[in-house]
């Protein structure tokens, strides 16, 4: 066994995994400077990850057939986001792996509600027990130092409100509005008319009701809708975290819709999870049990997708650790209320989901992972000539929400 780990160690130096078994024997992958270890129950164990660790490595966690050893599984995984990465292919192997993806992501109506459904149709209960007190279930912008999950969630809010540039009463376009949080704040602090568009059942309710909560079902209407389907056009458009559900095969098309519903003198801001790496496929473990039809896309070839249609990028902004302390705050809830979902479900979905948050912070910290926005227009002189307007003291908001 630890012949077969030197083997495949060669091209690992940045990490280094200790492996304990129950009956004593111990080996280590890779000799890295940052370490971790594992208790695994036998050498059946081991044999079984190394067919297919990509997707058993999780699923042996999930079966608790391993643990963390003198370490928590964060550590585990941040360590195994370096091994990965020392093991990623060359060309050839990426070329091929990209066509894998292609064939997993064809994304059409039904498959793609039964997609969405998979992951967004919980309860919303279990939802709100982890996420911040408006239910941003995506990046947080972390502005300043020591912020609050609950505060970094508005300042990305803000952030993205001034890249749209609104006018008061401006038309808005939510591609993907999940419980209605980004929607909810354009209508109160910007005065905008916003239609959100969701495939999820359960988010749909939510964001309807907080939307009659708030007095704001006049201004803000939500939708059970595939965005491939509009038909109308808007001032601006803004999409967070829905492009990661797209899948390469539909970037065209998602970028031509865009295009189509964005008025001559619009704005479009797209919020993605980004790859820093040449183009992949998604994780099978991921793919399998949190984001079917999901895919992370890199910005070339987002770029590649979007040239044809037309749409100017002004701006292209990289945020490179705030999901990972966006994720490790997510972690921290979900442990404090982990009995009660213990209850509900049981221990291997709880598992599941704590293997999928730590493995999620750490392809931010240790992975190929970040997040990016890109914001498009028509226009060439639509935008302010230079970025300081995104920082200033944000006096649009004030006007918009007092006309």
């Amino acid at each position: 066994m630890q012949w077969l780990l030197d083997m495949l160690g060669r091209k690992i130096h940045r990490a280094a995994l200790t492996i304990e078994l129950d009956d004593g024997a111990r080996y280590v992958l890779g000799d890295g400077a940052q370490q971790a270890g594992i208790r695994a129950r036998d050498a059946s164990v081991l044999r079984r990850v190394a067919l297919d660790p990509k997707m058993r490595f999780g699923e042996a966690y999930v079966a608790g057939l391993w643990e963390p050893a003198d370490c928590a599984l964060i550590d585990v995984l941040r360590v195994a986001a370096l091994i990965q990465q020392d093991l990623e292919p060359g060309r050839v192997g990426r070329e091929i792996t990209k066509l894998q993806g292609n064939l997993r992501q064809w994304d059409y109506g039904q498959l793609s509600r039964r997609n969405v459904s998979h992951h967004y149709d919980r309860p919303p209960a279990f939802y709100a027990s982890f996420l911040d007190a408006d239910l941003h279930y995506s990046c947080a912008y972390f502005s300043e130092p020591d912020m609050s999950l609950e505060a970094a969630q508005q300042a990305k809010c803000a952030h993205i409100a001034r890249k749209l540039d609104l006018e008061p009463g401006a038309e808005v376009l939510d591609i993907g509005c999940g419980f209605g949080s980004m929607a909810l704040f354009l209508a109160e602090q910007y005065n905008a008319r916003v239609t959100g568009i969701t495939l999820s059942q359960a988010q749909l309710a939510v964001a309807r009701e907080r939307a009659r909560e708030r007095g704001l079902d006049q201004r803000v209407q939500f939708e059970l809708l595939d965005y491939r389907t509009l038909d109308r056009d808007f001032d601006a458009i803004v999409s967070i975290g829905m492009f990661e559900h797209v899948g390469r095969p539909q970037f065209r098309t998602y970028f031509d819709q865009v295009r189509r519903c964005l008025k001559p003198h619009g704005t479009a801001l797209i919020h993605s999870i980004g790859r820093f790496s040449p183009p992949g496929r998604t994780n099978p473990w991921i793919a399998k049990y949190i984001f079917p039809g999901g895919y992370i896309p890199a910005l070339s070839e987002t770029a590649e997708a979007l040239e044809p249609h037309g749409l100017l990028s002004n701006d292209i902004e990289i945020w490179r650790l705030h999901y990972a302390k966006t994720l490790a705050a997510w972690r921290e809830r979900f442990a404090a209320v982990r009995p009660q979902w213990v209850e509900t479900y049981d221990e291997a979905f709880c598992r599941m989901w704590e293997f999928y948050l730590c493995g999620s912070q750490a392809s931010f910290e240790a992975g190929d992972m970040m997040v990016f926005h890109l914001q498009l227009t028509h226009d060439l002189e639509r935008l302010p000539l230079t970025r300081n307007y995104l920082y200033a003291p944000d006096e649009a908001a004030s006007k918009a929400s007092s006309a």
